[in-house]
């Protein structure tokens, strides 16, 4: 006797010819905007999130409370994964060794900016979605890309933006000293 029950769910229309480059894969897509302000220490390479502006699509809201601590929550997630969350390999058995919380720094509350201003953007979706709605728990996690750009941007100014820093996400503490120095020791 069968004690569990499965079922699946394809969306209706969606299409994509790869050769052409046409058709229609997603449902619905939610847009996102952010503007970041960061401050670098230039002899540590500690950095501090001064603001954050969001502007998300939420299509029409079911629950702007909710959906704001919704955006909040995956742009400090996001940050961290840009800027704490190294993956670092053994060296000899290949094994993550920064496997969970306790072996990588996640983002506290300290890592919040004192300035965070998220707005959302209602408009029509114009999909069959629940009550015209979209998502909006996962895509905001792109949105701190503007923290590695503007940590970025910072290390370029501590060279007088002679040269493309070197930095790669995660932009860890140490990633972005070593970038600073290497744009402080740039001639031109």
């Amino acid at each position: 006797m069968q004690l569990w029950s499965d079922g699946f769910y394809a969306t209706p229309g969606l299409h994509w010819d790869g050769k052409r480059m046409k058709g229609h894969p997603f449902f619905y897509f939610a847009y996102g905007a952010a503007v970041s302000e960061v401050v670098i220490d230039t002899l540590t390479g500690e950095w501090k999130l001064l603001r954050a502006d969001v502007l998300h699509d939420v299509g029409r809201s079911l629950n702007p409370a909710v959906d704001v601590g919704q955006v909040e929550g995956a742009f400090i997630q996001g940050m961290g994964w840009l800027t704490t969350e190294e993956l670092v390999w053994h060296p000899q058995t290949g094994k993550l060794t920064t496997h969970a919380p306790s072996t990588y720094k996640i983002p506290t509350a300290n890592d919040c900016p004192p300035v965070f201003n998220v707005r959302l953007f209602e408009g029509d979706n114009y999909e069959d979605s629940i009550h015209r709605s979209k998502a909006v728990g996962e895509p905001p996690l792109l949105l701190p890309f503007s923290v590695f750009f503007a940590i970025r941007d910072a290390v370029s100014a501590a060279g007088e933006h002679r040269m493309n820093p070197p930095l790669q996400a995660p932009a860890t503490s140490e990633a972005i000293l070593r970038a600073v120095e290497a744009v402080q020791g740039h001639t031109g």
